[in-house]
């Protein structure tokens, strides 16, 4: 199970994105993300937010795309903490605690302070 530290430590990772537009970045996904290329998307399980998250399936889902930080700052961007299903190769609940320190990374940079 991810940590608290675990996900400040992903929400950091992400900082080298904080300045590359937000169209950019859907383009570099849809281009680059395996989910988009390699798999036909009707075969994949169903993850609708209602169980408890399969934090194995999202790292297989996702396992060997060039884009995972990519596709994770676009979608803690765009939906944030709203949105259900495998994004970044997090499942949605630990995407929602990422967002969180994500937020709050993003709170102090624009504030002048260093994350």
């Amino acid at each position: 199970m991810v940590n608290r530290d675990g996900y400040e430590e992903i929400a950091a990772r992400l900082d080298r994105y904080a300045d590359v537009p937000a169209d950019v970045l859907a383009e570099v996904v849809t281009r680059d993300g395996l989910c988009f290329w390699a798999f036909d998307r009707s075969e994949f399980p169903d993850l609708s937010g209602e169980d408890t998250p399969d934090r194995e399936l999202a790292a297989r889902l996702c396992a060997g795309c060039p884009v995972i930080d990519e596709c994770l700052e676009l979608e803690l961007r765009t939906s944030g903490a709203d949105t259900i299903g495998v994004w970044g190769a997090l499942a949605d609940t630990d995407r929602r605690e990422v967002h969180r320190a994500w937020l709050t990374r993003r709170s102090g940079a624009e504030g002048g302070e260093q994350g």
